[in-house]
């Protein structure tokens, strides 16, 4: 659990920096991320890019009804919208959720507008475009 805690945090860690910070053998921390990887508790090792810095300054989280008699050739067109990064379905109100990325208003506007709003077998959507941003990384903690 503490290996995964702290590769949560920073994927990018050497083992020997990792196993220092835990205290623990650098071989022994090697073939615990092994059998972790073996065992599918990690999928992959990866980056967060900073998408502000790519000029991607407007995040948005839409909400959408559909006929879902037409799903996948919706979530196959949603997919194919640039800036579109992730659709999630959900229960609630909307029958799904899709998480997009637009350089400014204007764009969102137009992708939201434009783009979402002609596809057919929409009924509706609802955008909440995100304002600040505060997050945490999972905390994986070992019962002491």
């Amino acid at each position: 659990m503490k290996i995964l805690s702290e590769l949560s945090s920073d994927a990018s860690i050497s083992v020997p920096k990792l196993a220092e910070k835990i205290n623990t053998n650098s071989s022994v921390v090697y073939s615990r991320i092994k059998r972790l990887l073996k065992q599918k508790l990690i999928k992959k090792f990866t980056i967060d890019v900073n998408d502000k810095e790519l000029g991607y300054g407007v995040k948005s989280v839409t909400g959408i009804n559909m006929d879902s008699k037409k799903r996948d050739s919706i979530i196959e067109q949603l997919f194919n919208i640039d800036g579109v990064r992730e659709i999630s379905e959900v229960t609630g109100r909307f029958d799904i959720m899709v998480t997009m990325y637009a350089k400014n208003l204007n764009d969102m506007h137009k992708v939201v507008s434009g783009k979402i709003g002609k596809i057919d077998g929409i009924v509706g959507s609802e955008s909440f475009i995100e304002m600040k941003r505060r997050t945490k990384s999972m905390p994986y903690l070992v019962d002491e």
